[in-house]
């Protein structure tokens, strides 16, 4: 669909869509400079309409916006044009889960009309990461990176080089975790209580690795840091998220792990 006179195109990406009348589309746009944005999509559904094959989710477009008068004030734009953008491979069958569940993260973390042009352009580099040729399907690594560039990015990461309650730099050979309210913590420090169960901890190279990489938002080098740190950062960042989030389990991950236990129920157990 091309764009017409006066509307101003932006990179996006389709979070999720809705039916909302038998021709139209109500979408979950992730765009680089608005944010998050509802917009309808009218005629979509149509048979011959144009936008049918650009409108799907983990592939660039350009989108442009229009308000009318009566939707100043509301919270859905009128789609006025969509492209395709053509950059970039698409995802194989084996990574579409965890490129919902990069969607689901950013609809339930980011508000919307919210811009963050750094984390956009980190997804769409999670995106291409997940899609690589040689990238092991079992590779979680490209996961852990965008989890914690999208909890820094909206403020509730702690600085992951020094303790957070007493700010001192973090103590070689000593180990740390990662806790929803008291931040990065020393180990068995005393006044927080135990768990009753050993949980893995990040060492203080680790922990280092992982800050530098979010300071130069080099994904890259944060994806290689999240390889020696699992399974300690899997299981304390699931726990930070379900905080933020108010849930221990997203949609997505959990039908993710039903598939696979109808295929493997050992792998599953160890997801």
């Amino acid at each position: 669909m091309s764009e017409k006179r006066g509307a101003q195109q932006q990179p996006a990406f389709v979070l999720h869509q809705w039916d909302w009348s038998e021709t139209s589309l109500i979408l979950d746009l992730f765009t680089r400079d608005q944010g998050r944005v509802a917009a309808v999509a009218k005629g979509a559904k149509r048979p011959y309409s144009q936008l049918r094959p650009v409108l799907m989710p983990f592939q660039r477009i350009q989108v442009a916006f229009n308000r009318g008068r009566s939707d100043e004030q509301g919270d859905i734009q009128t789609l006025r044009s969509a492209e395709y953008a053509a950059a970039g491979q698409r995802l194989p069958p084996a990574r579409l889960f965890p490129g919902f569940y990069l969607n689901e993260l950013l609809m339930k973390l980011l508000a919307r009309g919210d811009a963050h042009a750094g984390l956009f352009d980190a997804y769409a580099d999670t995106l291409q990461a997940l899609a690589g040729g040689d990238a092991d399907p079992d590779d979680q690594a490209p996961l852990r990176a965008f989890e914690l560039r999208l909890l820094r990015e909206t403020g509730v990461l702690p600085e992951l080089d020094r303790d957070t309650i007493t700010q001192a730099p973090l103590q070689t050979g000593r180990a740390y975790l990662l806790q929803p309210e008291g931040g990065l913590v020393a180990a068995g420090r005393a006044g927080h209580a135990a768990t009753g169960r050993d949980e893995p901890s990040l060492g203080a190279a680790q922990c280092q690795a992982l800050e530098r990489a979010l300071a130069r938002a080099d994904m890259a080098a944060l994806r290689l840091a999240c390889r020696g740190s699992q399974p300690a950062l899997r299981q304390q960042l699931r726990g930070l998220l379900a905080h933020q989030i108010g849930s221990p389990m997203l949609r997505t991950r959990q039908v993710m792990l039903d598939v696979r236990r109808l295929l493997d129920p050992v792998a599953a157990s160890t997801a």
